[in-house]
């Protein structure tokens, strides 16, 4: 079999992705209760959660081509526009599994931020273990992530001002590639829901 290196890592990064997000989102809904459509309260249960991350793939295959992905600069801007792809892919599959879209996005929120707290625990384990000092691990937490998957070549890809202010590093982002992505795939889509979910998920946890 002859495939290309990118392609072998492109389908090892979605396969991760998929279990990651589908390990985390049955976690979230057999543990709540969730509003469909009807406006009634409801537990899905192991068969309807199992439906429902089965439509994950197709549901992002369906939007992948919004993110215009041969536009990005570099392999960790392309990894964090493809979170956002999964992102929307699982918001649209709950809300075409007749979940309301406020009890939809509470629920992507809560296993964004599960997988956000592993992710940052994994990238500050080095450090965790050379100092005890938190300010040195944030701060070099930061510029471990400011470097992979956040590097900002610019324009189309990350944007990022950064400046240090009494052993600080402050960031403001310019240009955010997964929020230009679902942006795009909200106005052409014709699909706000897709933005606020993006919104809860993404830009509220630090």
């Amino acid at each position: 079999m002859n495939m290309k290196p990118e392609t072998v890592r492109v389908r090892w990064m979605r396969r991760v992705m998929r279990f990651t997000i589908s390990r985390s989102m049955q976690r979230i809904l057999r543990n709540r209760a969730v509003k469909n459509l009807q406006g009634e309260t409801v537990r899905l249960l192991r068969p309807d959660i199992r439906g429902l991350l089965e439509r994950l793939e197709p549901e992002a295959e369906a939007i992948r081509d919004y993110a215009e992905f041969d536009r990005l600069p570099s392999f960790g801007n392309r990894l964090m526009v493809e979170f956002a792809v999964y992102t929307a892919a699982c918001d649209r599959a709950m809300r075409h599994s007749d979940i309301d879209p406020a009890d939809a996005q509470a629920a992507l929120s809560d296993a964004g931020w599960h997988i956000y707290r592993r992710m940052l625990l994994v990238a500050s384990l080095p450090f965790r273990l050379v100092t005890r000092d938190p300010g040195k691990r944030i701060r070099w937490t930061i510029q471990l992530l400011l470097r992979f998957p956040f590097n900002a070549p610019g324009a189309p890809g990350y944007e990022v001002e950064t400046r240090v202010e009494d052993d600080r590093i402050l960031t403001h982002f310019r240009n955010c590639p997964p929020q230009s992505y679902i942006r795009r795939l909200s106005a052409e889509t014709n699909d706000p829901d897709a933005l606020e979910a993006f919104r809860t998920s993404w830009c509220l946890y630090d």
